[in-house]
């Protein structure tokens, strides 16, 4: 990914859907541009203009730290913009998409140990009735337990390239049928994304499978050009069931548990005494592994 575009459209899109009056300025009627002009920006960050255009032109290597907290405060920026923002004006060295260390790429590590240690598994797998699963650089789905195979997909029978959180959500059609607002999940995928590439821009492998996504969904292409970043690490999410449960009420949160700080595990809890725990119980001890039926 090229960080200077990259820069430049994020700030684009950040300034585009600021109004004047969102930020305490008049609002004079109609307007050439979306949002706010690049001068309003300056001005509110207390920067002069040239200083701003060559930040959006992607000449970040020449602007300060202190401009650049100035204008994610004029940008209004979130939390998780602000880290997307620092990460494509300061690349980390080194993020060049190289396989690991261990011999493994970002797709190389699959369940049952190679590339996952032998206790990480043994911690999901104790996880009887808990659904959850490991996720790596990229979004690559490296380990997981029964009652994620039961309640998403049998992990193990999808083939290891198209083992990643993008693919399953995209490509695979049965999860617009498993996600009751796939909408909304399909979004946080795409924010997870786009935050791995401020991460890694120069990561080959991803750069790869985010242009196949965008090759295969239209849907992908639309919600990638809205620039969202990744802003949370717990949500919840509402799944569909095969008969007789119809639905699955999860809270989830993501855990950093293999002092990898590209790996984190999602684990996906029901509230006690309802519904979705007693239909946990009987379909994590009913069948193990499979996928829920379509």
């Amino acid at each position: 990914m090229d960080t200077s575009d990259a820069l430049r459209d994020f700030l684009i899109s950040r300034r585009a859907r600021l109004r004047p009056g969102d930020v305490g300025l008049p609002d004079h009627g109609v307007r050439r541009v979306s949002g706010l002009r690049r001068e309003e920006i300056a001005a509110l960050a207390a920067v002069s203009v040239e200083h701003y255009i060559r930040l959006e032109r992607g000449q970040a290597s020449r602007v300060s730290d202190a401009v650049l907290d100035a204008v994610a405060d004029a940008l209004r920026l979130s939390t998780g913009e602000r880290r997307y923002l620092r990460s494509l004006a300061r690349p980390a060295a080194g993020a060049d998409g190289a396989d690991r260390a261990d011999g493994t790429g970002r797709n190389g590590a699959v369940s049952g140990g190679r590339g996952v240690r032998p206790s990480v598994q043994r911690v999901l797998d104790s996880m009887t009735d808990t659904p959850a699963y490991l996720v790596g650089r990229g979004g690559a789905v490296l380990a997981w337990n029964r009652p994620a195979a039961r309640v998403f997909v049998d992990f193990g029978r999808v083939p290891v390239a198209d083992r990643t959180v993008g693919r399953l959500i995209f490509v695979d059609p049965y999860a617009r049928w498993l996600y009751v607002d796939w909408e909304a999940k399909a979004r946080e995928a795409v924010s997870y994304l786009r935050t791995e590439t401020g991460k890694r821009p120069r990561d080959r492998e991803l750069a790869r499978e985010i242009g196949d996504l965008a090759a295969h969904s239209a849907d992908f292409r639309r919600l990638w050009s809205e620039q969202h970043v990744l802003e949370t690490t717990h949500a919840t999410v509402v799944l569909r069931c095969g008969p007789p449960h119809d639905r699955l009420e999860f809270s989830w949160e993501a855990l950093q548990m293999t002092g990898d700080p590209d790996e984190v595990v999602l684990v996906y809890t029901a509230a006690p005494d309802t519904p979705t725990a007693s239909a946990l119980r009987e379909l994590c001890g009913a069948h193990r592994g499979g996928r829920a039926p379509r």
